[in-house]
Order: C-alpha cells, then structure tokens, then sequence
C-alpha cells in the first residue's frame, strides 16, 4: 500500500511523525493496562499544548517515566520529581508530573481492587467501540457525555489531569470512539478492529 496516495483526517498532514501516529495508534482499540495508562499519563501532559509536541517528547517521557510502569512511578520521591523538573525532554510543569505520580498510585488501587484499568475505562462505552461518522474536523466534538461521565468518575477516584476534553482525547487516541473521517482510509480498517 502506497501510504502517500492515502486519504487522511487533515490534522495529520504535513508532519511524518504526526501521519505514522494516524495511521498506526490513533483510533486503534486498545486494552492493555500499560499503554492505557501511558495514554493518560501524555494525554494529561498534553493540556494547554499541542498534541504533536507530546508526540515529539514521548520517546523523552518513555525513558523518563521508567517505560510509563505505574509500580515504578508510583514510588517517585522528591528527588526523583526533581530529576522530573530538570529534564528539558518532557513538559516540566510541577502539576503534570506530580499528576503522573498521584495517577500511577491510583491506576494500582484499581488494579489492587481487582478490576483492570482497560475493563474500568471502557465501561463507559459498554466494552465497545463508538464508531462514529464524520464528514468534517469541525463535526469532531471537543467532548461528550460519555468523556464528561469518565472525567467525573476518574477525579473523583483520585485522578488527576482529567477533564472532560483530555478525556475525550483519550478516548479517540484508546479507540474507544472511532473519530477517523469517513474519507480517511483508517476509519473502515479501525472499526474492523472493534
């Protein structure tokens, strides 16, 4: 497949970084644990910027967060938040990495209580995903119900960095709503993964 001649949701154009992301995560469902949380902890990151900044720093925040492992980084002391604050390769924002860190010993409760972090997230789109059906960008919501319900539930277990937009974020980037284009050539493959 010639993936130059390909049609894309128009937000990926124009960066190679940006167009492998497209075409390879966003919109993919996604069920492991670990990634599921990397997605929060650089969804949270992610606030007041552009997503493709994240995308360049997440090789960065990979080696920073010791490969996104919630045990590990729950454990960060001060002087690991200090390291945190020095490296110039993630977002140095005292709230975000703190976030991580009170987001990591949260995700473990909920594994603790039995429950999966994937089964106690994607129990707001009842297992499956929204396939949705959009002809333009500006069809694409900022957030929803379901994004608002998450945000709710998430802050009030603990979480933090999760309102309703980088909820929705999120969900697009887990595939639990399928926001590719009806044009884009990802829609059809990413709901055939459902």
């Amino acid at each position: 497949m010639e993936t130059d001649k390909l049609q894309r949701c128009g937000w990926c154009e124009g960066d190679e970084l940006y167009q492998r992301y497209h075409d390879d995560v966003w919109g993919r469902p996604e069920h492991d644990d670990q990634v599921l949380f990397e997605f929060l902890l650089l969804e949270g990151a992610q606030a007041g910027l552009s997503w493709i900044t994240i995308l360049r720093k997440r090789e960065h925040y990979r080696a920073a967060f010791d490969g996104f492992d919630p045990e590990k980084i729950a454990q960060y002391d001060d002087h690991k938040r200090q390291q945190l604050l020095a490296n110039p390769g993630i977002v140095r924002n005292r709230l975000k990495v703190d976030s991580a860190i009170t987001n990591a010993r949260h995700f473990l409760q909920i594994r603790e209580s039995g429950t999966s972090f994937g089964d106690y997230l994607w129990q707001f789109v009842d297992g499956i995903t929204i396939e949705n059906k959009h002809v333009s960008m500006k069809d694409v919501p900022a957030n929803t119900p379901i994004s608002d319900a998450m945000s709710k539930r998430l802050k009030r277990d603990g979480f933090k960095f999760v309102g309703s937009t980088i909820c929705y974020a999120f969900m697009q980037a887990t595939g639990m709503v399928n926001d590719h284009l009806l044009s884009c050539y990802r829609h059809q493959q990413c709901a055939e993964l459902r």
